[in-house]
């Protein structure tokens, strides 16, 4: 329940200068960085719908931004790509990944190169988010602290140590000017931040990370058990403070592949 309230502060708090918006967001990008399907959404939702398989996306985003290139997450690694059978899960409940296709090839689609990127952020560090954070190994990555020094397999690093990083304490406003706002919303690991945009036409945005996995999993109230949520397990993920958030924003769960299929992929674009 922490890590909403707090989203839902600063949603409420942000103002929405017209002339802000025309200065800030240009355009966004859905890129593909990933398909699959789950054996087992009880994984995500214990008790619920137990024995149940879904079919998920692992979207990732691009928003040209007056000042520069922005990139949420990266996705599953590009060379899935020439995996003929994908990426099968060590856990049978989780994601068989594929990856349709490249990064890479969806950035050349554009005509984006990756140092054209002036920044970049992962809402976590779990293998479907960070797959391809060195084809950018020059651009400032932005990452919360607690997730950065989060230990990961046998204390190895999360991150290459010579990567560029800005290690954040909390939300933060990557151009000033309100428009791309990184959230710190910890519980499904240390670190896990959500990405607040807001865009000209389409209105405001926020891109949920794995704070929810499908959208029934608001209503159940049950988090991972391989989360880190610790006291917020009592009541994790307010249904009251989504729907706040919700009259403030859409939310876009960066797994659902039944919305995730209705909208635009790249290169078309939002605005």
């Amino acid at each position: 329940m922490k890590r909403m309230i707090g989203l839902v502060v600063l949603l409420l708090s942000v103002g929405w200068s017209a002339a802000a918006v025309a200065a800030g967001v240009e355009r966004l990008y859905i890129l593909n960085c990933g398909e699959g399907v789950a054996g087992d959404i009880s994984r995500w939702s214990p008790g619920v719908n137990e024995g149940q398989s879904m079919a998920f996306v692992d979207n990732c985003y691009l928003v040209k931004h007056a000042q520069g290139w922005f990139l949420w997450d990266t996705g599953i690694p590009d060379a899935v790509a020439e995996m003929p059978d994908g990426l099968p899960a060590a856990d049978p409940k989780a994601v068989h990944w594929y990856r349709p296709k490249t990064l890479a090839a969806q950035f050349a689609q554009i005509g984006v190169t990756p140092s054209d990127i002036k920044a970049m952020a992962v809402s976590h560090t779990h293998p479907d988010h960070i797959g391809n954070v060195e084809l950018f190994p020059q651009t400032m990555l932005y990452v919360q602290k607690a997730e950065y020094e989060w230990p990961g397999a046998n204390g190895a690093p999360r991150f290459n140590p010579s990567h560029p990083v800005t290690k954040l304490e909390g939300d933060h406003d990557v151009f000033g000017d309100g428009s791309v706002t990184i959230l710190s919303t910890p519980g499904h690991t240390p670190g896990h931040q959500s990405l607040f945009l807001k865009l000209p036409k389409t209105g405001n945005v926020l891109l949920s990370g794995d704070l929810y996995h499908y959208p029934e999993e608001i209503t159940y109230k049950k988090v991972p058990n391989f989360d880190t949520d610790g006291a917020d397990r009592e009541e994790p993920r307010s249904d009251r403070s989504v729907r706040e958030t919700q009259n403030q924003a859409q939310l876009w769960i960066q797994h659902d592949y039944t919305s995730g299929i209705k909208r635009k992929i790249a290169p078309a674009f939002y605005y």
